[in-house]
């Protein structure tokens, strides 16, 4: 039986002001047909275009029932693609030749690519710093880049034992959301290189899809059991209806977390988390090997000729080539 490669457009529920039912179609106002099966898709921010990740890169119109441009270049197949929130011209993807590509519609050709030792999984751009944007790697780390300076991260951020799978960025733009294959859900700062809160159920398999709400107070995480959950981004935020001396005094709480925060109990007591054994086990593990590398490199050059051995930076460590 033949594949259906299809891209179906919705129109998103309307809730009106006034009490009543919520208006919701229940068939597709647009169809689009395909060539190639899709992997990602992502839209337009501001007008009526979108991008499906394939064999190839497609960008599709809604008003035309074939694709108005078609970027390749090199890869067998594309992971991700999305766009920019600020340059909404600019989008990127990801390659399964391990390449990070960036494209502009406005010229209609590819601008840059990037080659990774390993894989990446998944991208995202951060909302505010238009020209940045975060990576998830098969090396259980994400990277941040600039896209005018690819040579080097920005950031590296740390802490998964497995491959990250899914990122995304809060509204906010200072700090993102990750998901991985060691079954647990992180949230990082923007420019910080580990996590600050770590999710994890007893029942919750390998997480492949994360997403920040529009209001930045939740988080979405799709998993391997076939469940969707919901966390919020800040763990000890209250629910509900607050009173005005209960805001008061979380934020007077939370003024005083941060004014002590470098103290050493305070400190050991607002970075410990909780992560389940065979994670834990699997950090320990993690760190023995990376220690006992970086020793081997530290005796390598001690033994070796001045200058003969060239220790590249751990920002620079996992990117191979960069071309334009």
């Amino acid at each position: 039986m033949p594949t259906v490669v299809q891209v179906r457009l919705w129109k998103v529920p309307f809730a009106p002001l006034q009490p009543g039912p919520v208006e919701a179609e229940e068939s597709a106002v647009l169809e689009f047909q395909g060539k190639n099966a899709f992997r990602g898709i992502d839209h337009h921010w501001r007008e009526n275009l979108f991008a499906t990740a394939g064999a190839v890169v497609d960008v599709w119109r809604h008003e035309r029932s074939e694709p108005v441009n078609t970027f390749t270049w090199g890869a067998d197949s594309i992971l991700s693609v999305r766009f920019n929130p600020a340059e909404s011209d600019v989008f990127a993807t990801t390659g399964g030749d391990r390449s990070i590509a960036l494209y502009d519609l406005r010229s209609a050709r590819p601008i840059r690519k990037l080659v990774m030792q390993t894989r990446t999984n998944a991208l995202t751009w951060n909302p505010i710093e238009a020209f940045n944007f975060t990576t998830a790697s098969e090396d259980c780390n994400l990277y941040t880049y600039d896209m005018r300076k690819l040579q080097s991260a920005a950031c590296v951020h740390k802490d998964f034992v497995s491959a990250v799978m899914d990122v995304d960025y809060s509204p906010t733009g200072r700090e993102f959301v990750a998901g991985s294959y060691d079954r647990t859900v992180r949230i990082f700062g923007f420019n910080s290189g580990h996590s600050k809160e770590v999710y994890h159920t007893k029942r919750m398999q390998r997480v492949f899809s994360v997403r920040f709400s529009g209001d930045g107070s939740y988080v979405f995480s799709g998993s391997d059991d076939m469940n969707v959950r919901v966390w919020k981004a800040d763990a000890s935020e209250q629910l509900g209806v607050t009173l005005p001396r209960e805001k008061h005094k979380a934020a007077y709480n939370k003024a005083l977390v941060n004014r002590y925060k470098h103290l050493p109990e305070i400190k050991r007591i607002t970075r410990h988390r909780r992560v389940p054994a065979a994670i834990y086990k699997a950090a320990k593990v993690r760190r023995t090997v990376q220690a006992a590398d970086k020793r081997k490199l530290q005796r390598r050059i001690q033994h070796s000729a001045p200058g003969s051995i060239t220790v590249k930076p751990e920002r620079k460590k996992k990117v191979v080539a960069e071309i334009e």
